[in-house]
């Protein structure tokens, strides 16, 4: 039995597809943007298409950006001797934010998984192997504290270590099992000083 016209329940169905949305939180979403002025609707799907046109990887570090390179790669200031690596563009923010790290990031768009499907080829390792250029004295792994980060820290130590580059850990003080977006600032700081070589 339909509820509601077609158009709200695929407006509510393109909501739930969203991380972290279920059903009920789609249809709260769905009902709000109907009650919203057209003109903000307008603005609000503009904004959607505007970011999804123009937002690109940077060709260096694979952060989300809308110049290539992006601000970070393309900073003077930044060391560029260090690497940190991350899984993802949004954990870059949360190093970021933390001010302590001046040097450069590398992205890898995912982890090792092998009960997902997903090894070293599916993510950015080849990418970061590249990046040694003797320039490089020190690559800061800061993947996700649970099984997947492990193992691909593991692998990442394995690949970079006969290069002669150090390859350091951020400390523990992330929780195990937990994402780095969620991490606060001074678990993070604390995490980046206690770093171990891997």
């Amino acid at each position: 039995m339909d509820f509601y016209p077609v158009v709200i329940e695929k407006l509510i169905e393109e909501f739930a597809k969203l991380p972290g949305i279920g059903y009920k939180t789609a249809q709260r979403l769905t009902f709000y943007v109907l009650n919203l002025p057209q003109e903000e609707v307008r603005e609000f799907a503009d904004a959607l298409i505007k970011a999804r046109g123009t937002i690109k990887y940077c060709s260096v570090c694979g952060n989300f950006t809308d110049t290539d390179p992006c601000a970070i790669c393309s900073n003077p200031n930044r060391d560029k001797s260090v690497i940190c690596v991350v899984e993802q563009p949004k954990d870059i923010i949360a190093m970021e934010k933390v001010r302590e790290f001046n040097g450069l990031y590398h992205v890898l768009h995912g982890n090792i998984s092998p009960m997902a499907g997903r090894g070293p080829d599916d993510i950015k390792l080849k990418e970061l192997v590249r990046r040694m250029n003797g320039e490089i004295k020190e690559v800061i792994v800061a993947t996700n504290p649970n099984v997947e980060g492990e193992a691909t820290a593991m692998y990442i130590s394995k690949i970079l270590n006969p290069l002669g580059v150090k390859v350091t850990r951020i400390a523990h003080g992330v929780p195990v099992g937990g994402d780095l977006e969620y991490a606060d600032e001074v678990t993070l700081s604390k995490a980046l000083e206690g770093r171990t070589e891997i």
